[in-house]
């Protein structure tokens, strides 16, 4: 197979897990990954990661595939014309493509989900309504050759998913191996439908989602 190549779209307040759990799981195979920002200039998540981008917008090259991770610098990135323009261009050239918890409200914004079936972090899921996409509860949602995930941790599985698709069951079974993903968490509070109700009720009162009005 010739070499493909998988483009990382980073922004300030970026969430680590939704870049680095998908680049851990696709950086383990041939495809060559590479982070992509507005400038090399170094880009700081949400809880001070720092990342140094390999390329700027101007600059990237075709992408194969095409990830866009989320978080809470999400909402300012939404009315950045320069990122919102990469992904729409990109997304449209791309073989695929993963959107990342709220990565995937980017995505819709950028018109790539319009009228598909998509999911998000449980948190956003009438904001991603609104944007026109079709929410779906699910772990992972595939539209076409468009794949998308819900909160955070989600991004490990659907890069998992996204590596059976591009390249075979036991090539995902081999990755899958290799970081030893076998997940049993010691509290099994990680859905809202597990949740207790106030814990689910607390998360809803401080989310930049909730609507107050």
């Amino acid at each position: 197979m010739t070499e493909l190549t998988a483009g990382f779209v980073i922004f300030p307040g970026y969430t680590g897990l939704d870049l680095v759990g998908p680049h851990e799981v696709l950086v383990r195979t041939s495809l060559k990954c590479i982070l992509i920002a507005a400038s090399t200039e170094p880009v700081v998540s949400d809880k001070g990661l720092r990342i140094v981008p390999d390329v700027d917008f101007a600059h990237a090259p075709q992408l194969d595939i095409l990830v866009v991770p989320g978080g809470p610098g999400q909402t300012a990135a939404m009315a950045d014309p320069g990122l919102i323009g990469f992904i729409t261009e990109r997304a449209a050239r791309a073989r695929w493509v993963l959107g990342v918890c709220t990565g995937t409200l980017l995505l819709a914004q950028a018109g790539v989900l319009r009228g598909r079936p998509a999911t998000t972090h449980w948190l956003a899921m009438e904001e991603l309504g609104r944007l026109g996409a079709e929410p779906v509860r699910r772990r992972t949602v595939w539209s076409d050759n468009i794949l998308t995930g819900a909160g955070v941790s989600s991004g490990v599985d659907a890069a998992i998913e996204l590596v059976a698709t591009v390249f075979d069951r036991d090539e995902a079974e081999r990755v899958t191996l290799a970081i030893e993903y076998d997940p049993q968490p010691p509290v099994m509070s990680g859905h809202p439908s597990r949740a207790r109700a106030e814990l689910v009720e607390r998360l809803k009162s401080t989310s930049r989602f909730h609507r107050k009005d």
